[in-house]
């Protein structure tokens, strides 16, 4: 259960479908192949939720349908609109978002792993083209893609990334959070909202949500115990 406290730009869903998977996500006999599809179906609802919030739509021309009837055709706003997913778990929720928009829109993989010891964000890998120069739009919205928020420390790396990069605004689409972890993310800049299936209260002293779905970058690909 979130808390009552947690910024108005936080958004937990209340989907019982939503719940019920995420319980079957929780349980330590969910195999790889199961994992990827739970996450594949939470993410879509979750993404439909969110998008429906952050997205408009205006009429752009004229068509006609079979019939012969002419109607407006309506395009989504922002027209520019990038996909984030956080290496490597961020991938099982890719195809859900793209599913779902009506126009294939750019991917742009950020790599980024949580050191063990200091448990803060190191970034391997960043495919953003033109780095460190502003997109030629200032409607950017960037969707970044990571099913945990765990400490948050990846999430606002990810958020510095893209503020620098030039975007808009930025929406964070998760499975589960952990109310610190959420908090400290959306406290990093004003124009981030988060959406997430669920939100847990406790980490532990491994910087894991307790109870969690344990590490679903290795549920996901079948590397559990590595």
């Amino acid at each position: 259960m979130a808390s009552p406290s947690l910024s108005q730009r936080v958004h937990v869903s209340t989907h019982p479908i939503i719940k019920a998977k995420l319980s079957q996500l929780r349980s330590e006999n969910c195999d790889a192949r199961t994992t990827n599809r739970l996450i594949h179906e939470i993410a879509s609802v979750i993404c439909c939720e969110a998008l429906g919030s952050c997205l408009t739509v205006e009429n752009d021309g004229k068509d006609e349908t079979p019939l012969g009837h002419t109607y407006d055709i309506q395009t989504i706003k922002p027209s520019h609109i990038s996909i984030v997913p956080i290496l490597r778990s961020g991938l099982g929720m890719v195809e859900a978002i793209r599913n779902l928009l009506p126009d294939s829109v750019p991917v742009h993989h950020l790599g980024l792993f949580r050191e063990p010891v200091s448990l803060q964000p190191v970034e391997y890998y960043n495919n953003l083209p033109y780095h460190s120069q502003q997109p030629s739009t200032a409607d950017h919205l960037a969707i970044i893609l990571d099913p945990i928020i765990a400490t948050g420390g990846t999430a606002v790396a990810a958020i510095q990334t893209l503020r620098d990069w030039g975007v808009s605004k930025i929406v964070i689409i998760s499975v589960l959070g952990s109310e610190p972890g959420v908090t400290k993310a959306i406290e990093e800049w004003e124009s981030v909202e988060i959406w997430v299936a669920g939100m847990d209260s406790y980490l532990n002293e491994k910087g894991m949500i307790v109870p969690g779905v344990g590490d679903v970058g290795d549920r996901l690909f079948g590397t559990k115990g590595k």
